[in-house]
């Protein structure tokens, strides 16, 4: 009897075990840790908590006023929001939306003719004093629960005029939070708001002065950052409990902005980075184990993975080739494709007109969907490249993309998903809904009536969207 009552509290102490493990995965998978969430996938479960609609009062759980300037999305954590942002104790000059080609001026004029930059066109360098702060906020109420100024003074290096010193989305693993400031450091802080460490970054030139974007990622214990400039670009692993430098190397590349990616699959786990040199990824103890030429000019998607594939791609709209690539597990050395080529070993399909410039693609399902940013968008088979849902006259045309909607603005924020929707933000703060089981046609518009170019986080039936000048949580109100 001893026996079975023992062998009983044991398989007790299993399944409350178990069940703890299940509760914890299964909040963790309610939250939304880093830029384009935890898998830089940015879906959610199905939720009729998830609004389909909202408006500046309908569906709105609260809004709160955000000063400053940032870009950087929002993560959540439990019932904790952290976002960044950097504030002047001078006039800033508001973001300018739209493209801009070439360099930094202003979008095409009526004839369709591009003006040449002019000066203050291209990029800014703030003389005034800026702080620049990391923010707490309450999951329920939307209260600021606390604040944290980790710089002060004037800026040590210029931004584009769509940038901002705050662009970088910070990661957090529920213990701590890592707030990334391109050129002036990154900043760890306990989820009560002390700062546990620092490292802090030498400013570096960046092309034509547009200033870093990249965030940082996060893996079990280590935070990597990739730094790319026009001085000494480099990628560097960092405890994430102390901030010990783990491995840095430096890296022969110009100035990219985007954010890194880490690989998991059955064979290891890499960490992929894009460029506008090569694609580079590395084991986890910083040796490269595979590369290749393709990206085009500017490289500032993120690649991602799905489907058992990774997708690396870039789209600046002033080079004619605007590459996808799709990558197998297991690649080792040299795998550019060669002139003509559409595939090899590595890299299971290629388009070289399927590229955003600002967006990060989004694969949903058997789809791969890109949002560009002048407000069009394309559909391929995420498994073969195939493009998909042409209609017959853009077939004979030769013409793949598809409009939004009539009058959109652009776009700089990537796209989500959720609920057999797909959903992309315009810079006017209106938000276009997509239903893919409807030919992707537009099902509802709903505006929020501010400037918008983060990206949103989705948890526990909720939406938050960063505008200019606020963040709000959204969700279906009547649910």
């Amino acid at each position: 009897m001893r026996h079975t009552l023992a062998g009983s509290s044991a398989t007790a102490t299993l399944l409350l075990a178990l069940l703890a493990t299940a509760t914890t995965v299964s909040l963790e998978a309610q939250d939304w840790p880093s830029f384009r969430g935890a898998d830089a996938l940015p879906i959610a479960d199905d939720d009729p908590r998830l609004p389909l609609t909202w408006s500046t009062t309908e569906n709105v759980v609260w809004k709160t006023p955000i000063d400053g300037l940032g870009w950087s999305s929002p993560v959540v954590w439990g019932n904790r929001i952290f976002v960044t942002t950097v504030v002047s104790d001078g006039e800033s000059q508001e973001p300018r939306m739209g493209l801009y080609f070439p360099f930094g001026s202003p979008q095409s004029t009526d004839d369709g003719r591009f003006p040449e930059p002019g000066p203050g066109d291209l990029m800014e360098r703030e003389e005034d004093v800026h702080h620049w702060l990391v923010y707490a906020l309450d999951f329920d109420t939307g209260q600021v629960v606390w604040t944290s100024e980790v710089d002060t003074g004037a800026p040590q290096f210029d931004r584009h005029l769509k940038n901002t010193y705050a662009s970088a989305t910070p990661v957090t693993d529920g213990e701590r939070v890592y707030a990334y400031f391109g050129n002036v450091g990154v900043f760890a802080f306990d989820m009560n708001g002390a700062l546990v460490w620092d490292q802090r970054f030498e400013p570096e030139d960046t092309r034509l002065g547009w200033g870093p974007a990249a965030s940082p990622v996060l893996h079990e214990d280590t935070l990597f950052i990739v730094n790319d400039n026009d001085g000494q670009s480099f990628v560097i692993a960092l405890d994430a409990a102390t901030g010990a430098e783990r491995w840095r190397r430096d890296r022969d590349e110009g100035t990219n902005w985007s954010t890194p990616f880490v690989w998991q699959h059955e064979a290891r786990t890499e960490l992929v980075t894009a460029g506008s040199d090569q694609v580079r990824s590395y084991d986890l103890d910083g040796n490269e184990l595979w590369h290749f030429r393709g990206l085009n000019s500017i490289s500032i998607p993120q690649p991602f993975s799905a489907n058992g594939l990774l997708y690396v791609t870039s789209g600046y709209v002033g080079d004619a080739v605007r590459p996808v690539f799709a990558i197998r597990p297991g690649a080792r050395g040299d795998i550019t494709l060669q002139r003509r080529q559409r595939s090899n070993d590595s890299i299971v399909w290629y388009q070289d007109a399927a590229g955003p410039y600002h967006p990060t693609p989004l694969v949903y399902g058997d789809y791969y969907f890109t949002l560009l940013d002048r407000g069009f968008f394309t559909v391929h088979d995420a498994r073969t490249g195939e493009e998909l849902y042409l209609t017959e006259q853009q077939v004979l045309s030769q013409e793949v993309r598809r409009r939004v909607a009539r009058g959109t603005g652009g776009f700089t924020a990537s796209p989500w998903a959720y609920n057999d929707k797909i959903f992309v933000l315009s810079e006017d703060g209106d938000t276009y809904v997509l239903d893919t089981a409807d030919d992707f046609n537009v099902v509802a518009t709903n505006s929020l009536g501010e400037v918008a170019m983060s990206s949103p986080a989705i948890a526990r039936g909720s939406l938050f969207v960063r505008t200019r000048s606020h963040l709000w949580r959204l969700t279906n109100q009547s649910r």
